[in-house]
């Protein structure tokens, strides 16, 4: 096969760096500025840890961080046992309807989040929920569910069953099979899933917005009110220590589990 040209090599370069800086341009610009004393972005930079210094005294931006977090690892925990489960009953079983159900996991990831958190609230409403934490819980499960499962799934198309029932063979149980054998090999994919999950939660403001109660707001729907009141460059603080954590994780976690696989 030939190799494409220089010229070829060159632009298709050029498109990544394109891409990369309009993806990233705008966090790095946000990031330094949270370090600049102007709260009017005026040049040139004046290096100050002012913003960091005001955050953490800014009980309601910290307050909202903490509450985003742990609904954030509660719907992980809960999407993730939940999504794997299901992957790998529809892997391992047929069963009527069994098509529809994998064909039913899309239109969630598809239909805009606003529909969605409409129809939540009504519903938890309808049911007797009403809103809440509790609901924002339900609501981000049922987002994070099909990333999981679909992710999840996808890693378990490598997986041969064969090495199951030799296990089975020689005499290992459910528990020692699914402990020793499956998870091991879907475990990448298992992470994969919890991170989209914690990223689903942790982001989510359409749903959150709609079912949170008033001074129960996720730090999402914080920031979104603040930037309406009067935005501040504490809101970059936060911003950038929120990126800068979430960028170490995936790093740690695409290292540890070989996301991108062996070359």
């Amino acid at each position: 096969m030939r190799e494409p040209n220089q010229a070829a090599k060159v632009l298709g370069r050029a498109y990544v760096g394109l891409v990369l800086f309009f993806l990233y341009a705008p966090i790095l610009v946000m990031a330094l500025m949270s370090f600049n004393a102007s709260e009017f972005y005026a040049f040139p930079l004046s290096f100050t840890l002012d913003w960091y210094r005001k955050l953490l005294g800014n009980t309601e931006i910290l307050a909202s961080a903490w509450r985003s977090l742990w609904i954030a690892l509660a719907t992980t925990v809960i999407a993730t046992v939940l999504g794997t489960a299901a992957a790998l009953a529809l892997f391992h079983y047929q069963f009527p309807g069994k098509r529809l159900l994998q064909a039913l996991l899309f239109p969630p990831i598809a239909i805009p989040w606003l529909i969605i958190g409409t129809a939540m609230l009504i519903f938890f409403f309808w049911v007797g929920i009403g809103r809440g934490t509790p609901a924002v819980i339900i609501g981000h499960v049922a987002l994070a569910l099909p990333y999981v499962i679909v992710v999840v799934t996808a890693r378990l198309q490598t997986f041969d069953p064969q090495l199951e029932e030799a296990a089975r063979s020689l005499g290992a149980g459910p528990w020692v099979v699914m402990r020793d054998v499956t998870l091991p090999w879907i475990a990448s994919g298992v992470v994969a899933g919890a991170l989209f999950a914690f990223a689903v939660s942790f982001d989510q403001f359409v749903v959150s917005y709609f079912l949170a109660q008033p001074g129960d707001a996720t730090l999402p729907v914080v920031i979104y009110t603040a930037i309406r009141k009067g935005f501040t460059p504490e809101i970059n603080a936060i911003s950038t220590i929120i990126i800068a954590i979430s960028m170490a994780v995936m790093l740690a976690a695409s290292r540890f589990f070989k996301f991108g696989g062996e070359r």
